[in-house]
């Protein structure tokens, strides 16, 4: 294995531990039964909400998730992944901090809403783009899932890790531990994180029919944001990222509350099998993507998340453990392409030189996909079957998805080859 192939993998290591810090948004679930049963059992030092409102921080959260991403992808195109990733650990361990001292709504709100909020957004816009440098375009779906299964998987640790903190600490110092853990974890591995040097093109595997290397390709086209604007298929790519991420929210930011019905106490099994659903959808989709094409994935995926997203009335309705959890898994791993799909998505369409801009403003989607999903779903099902409202309307969204995609086209690239030495670059004419 080469130095710059072993340079590449330590990155990507390093953004996979990033995001498996960071990725303590999905276990607010978690977070939220324990304030809802301090604001029932009421008290001195109990949570004064309403009801109606305990899901307002991770709503926010969400929000300034997605749009810290587009201030944290200009930072990474300009100073650089590891010190954007350091930003990122501070805003974290600065936003549990401020959460482990107050019960109070606006404290949660701006603990956990906007400054936990940011600093997973300037984490996770660091990890993934120095990573996919490092390879070949024909791993950029694999690289992608494998540095953002990270986030997906982290619940499968942070769900018992806090059920257990919560029940032996309680929510305040268990905040002020997560902040330590947080912030060390993420703080650490950002030096880590490091571009490829000047001029550097990772090596093609593939072969020609003659058996001799393929030529090195790179494309000629990197878009700036304003370009970026100015091409349909962003609309469409962003609203499909709406849809496909705000029906996974909508589900990841409940589905305690959901199986708590039927596993009690156990119920964070339920965030922790479905976080490994999140995890392999995030890895699986990258790989098949690489095979069968991005637009191709993402109809799969969306039309396979909309017919769960009507399986899930019958199936919550039953309070069967083995069914939910099973819905739970599969309705993550859905959801999980979708972090894989974009950023590959953004690469080939727009190319690297403003790569982490560029995914920031696409990213949005993803922040009010999850903030107008869940305040939907939280209006929803405050009246009769509600619930099953929410399922439905997410349910028809994703099928409108699937059209959408149809209006996608493939990017189609025609190698030119050069007379240049070998290691050196030859061209590609980008016909997108």
């Amino acid at each position: 294995m080469s130095t710059s192939s072993n340079k590449g993998w330590q990155v990507v290591i390093a953004g996979t531990g990033i995001n498996l810090a960071l990725g303590v948004l999905y276990a607010w679930s978690i977070f939220k039964g324990a304030i809802q049963a301090s604001i029932k059992a009421g008290g001195p030092d109990a949570f004064q909400w309403s009801m109606s409102s305990v899901n307002d921080p991770y709503a926010v959260c969400c929000l300034a998730f997605a749009f810290s991403m587009i201030v944290a992808g200009k930072c990474q195109d300009k100073i650089g992944p590891a010190r954007t990733a350091l930003i990122g650990g501070v805003l974290v361990g600065a936003g549990f901090t401020l959460m482990s001292y107050s019960n109070s709504y606006a404290a949660w709100v701006l603990g956990f809403g906007l400054l936990a909020g940011s600093g997973f957004g300037f984490g996770y816009s660091a990890a993934t783009p120095p990573a996919l440098k490092w390879f070949s375009s024909k791993k950029t779906g694999l690289i992608a899932g494998i540095v953002v299964a990270g986030f997906g998987l982290a619940p499968v640790y942070i769900a018992p890790l806090s059920s257990y903190l919560l029940g032996i600490y309680g929510i305040q110092k268990s905040m002020l531990i997560l902040a330590a853990g947080f912030a060390v974890i993420v703080c650490g591995l950002s030096f880590a994180l490091v571009n490829p040097p000047k001029g550097f093109v990772p090596a093609e595997p593939a072969v020609k029919d003659d058996g001799k290397p393929a030529p090195a390709k790179k494309s000629v086209y990197d878009a700036n944001v304003g370009e970026m604007l100015r091409s349909p298929k962003f609309y469409l790519l962003w609203f499909t990222f709406f849809i496909g991420a705000g029906a996974g929210l909508m589900v990841i930011g409940s589905v305690a509350g959901l199986a708590k019905h039927s596993m009690g106490s156990m119920a964070f099994v339920a965030v922790a099998i479905m976080a490994i659903g999140n995890a392999s959808g995030r890895v699986i989709a990258g790989v098949l993507s690489d095979k069968i094409g991005r637009r191709a994935t993402l109809t799969i995926m969306l039309a396979f998340q909309a017919i769960l997203m009507f399986a899930a009335i019958p199936v919550v309705g039953s309070e069967s453990a083995v069914l939910l959890v099973l819905l739970a898994s599969l309705i993550g791993f859905n959801y999980g392409s979708n972090l894989t799909l974009f950023p590959s998505f953004a690469k080939d369409y727009w190319g690297f030189k403003n790569y982490g801009l560029n995914y920031g403003v696409l990213f949005s989607a993803w922040g009010v996909g999850g903030f107008v999903m869940g305040r939907l779903s939280e209006m929803l099902n405050a009246q009769p079957g509600g619930l099953n409202k929410s399922f439905i309307l997410s349910g028809t969204l994703l099928a409108s998805g699937v059209i959408l995609t149809f209006f996608l086209r493939e990017k189609k690239a025609v190698a030119v080859e050069a007379t240049v030495p070998a290691g050196e670059l030859a061209v590609e004419k980008v016909s997108a």
